[in-house]
């Protein structure tokens, strides 16, 4: 196995990073500097999955957080990943050293994690904030996890997780998928759309919760984002974790979506960048 050839520590981080939430009695989310680490399972129970595996060197924080709500020695049952964007599997090989266990992902993503392709290059031009000019910095070569790679099963159904279904979610990667639960209506939409405006440093930073669009320096489909979107939209969800940003539920959250899905091409697309204007229709 190996991590990508341009994975490297990126100085970035939020007054959230560090801290963790439970929002469900089995549903966790941990901000590990900007992004989202989610643990599925009931600590009483034991068993659980975890969902991303971080930034780059960020295994050891992760492994002490979880055995920290489940218990020294503690492995998931298998690690799910939404996509394989580098501050979403930052840390695989690290956490799989230490965990033998199974990585699930959507076939499209196949690619960019056994070592055959890099991501298209973010892009700095995009219209945004001061994250979107820095985005060059970001890794975008391929890691190497075949060994250990399944593809999620074709039929919607999440390995070890009965409850729950995946949704492609396409636009911001190829074979980003969102995890939903409908008897409760939670809602794991990694970054088919966010909780704060992902290149706005300020708002990163304190992550002021804001329903949003994609990451625009990754996202290089936008009206597969936006088809994404309205999908996303018709679940009704309750309760949303993201990518990155806090967790939203209630008014706030579906008054925010809806806004969303309806007017995408206008709060989210943005007016340049070297992916505008590709794949989208009139």
């Amino acid at each position: 196995m190996n991590q990508s050839g341009d994975n490297k520590f990126i100085p970035m981080t939020s007054v959230e990073s560090g801290h963790g939430r439970e929002v469900r009695k089995d549903v966790y989310y941990f901000t590990n500097q900007i992004v989202n680490v989610i643990m599925i399972g009931d600590p009483a129970q034991g068993d659980w999955v975890l969902i991303d595996a971080g930034m780059p060197h960020s295994g050891k924080k992760l492994i002490d957080v979880a055995e920290k709500r489940f218990g020294k020695g503690t492995r998931p049952k298998a690690i799910l990943l939404s996509h394989g964007h580098f501050d979403h599997v930052g840390s695989i090989v690290q956490l799989l050293e230490t965990w033998n266990v199974p990585v699930y992902a959507h076939h499209l993503e196949f690619p960019f994690l056994t070592g055959q392709q890099s991501y298209p290059e973010p892009d700095p031009s995009v219209e945004g904030g001061i994250l979107a000019k820095l985005s060059s910095i970001y890794p975008v070569e391929p890691i190497d996890i075949h060994e250990r790679l399944l593809p999620l099963p074709e039929d919607g159904t999440v390995p070890e997780l009965p409850e729950w279904e995946w949704i492609p979610a396409p636009g911001h990667s190829p074979g980003q998928v969102a995890f939903f639960r409908e008897r409760d209506r939670t809602l794991l939409s990694a970054d088919a759309f966010v909780t704060v405006r992902q290149d706005s440093l300020y708002k990163v930073l304190f992550q002021k919760e804001e329903v949003h669009g994609p990451p625009r320096y990754l996202t290089t489909d936008w009206q597969a984002a936006w088809d994404t979107v309205r999908r996303l939209e018709l679940l009704e969800p309750e309760l949303v974790i993201s990518g990155h940003g806090q967790s939203m539920e209630g008014t706030e959250l579906k008054a925010g979506l809806k806004r969303l899905a309806e007017d995408f091409s206008t709060v989210a697309i943005p007016d340049h960048g070297k992916y505008v204007g590709k794949n989208q229709k009139p």
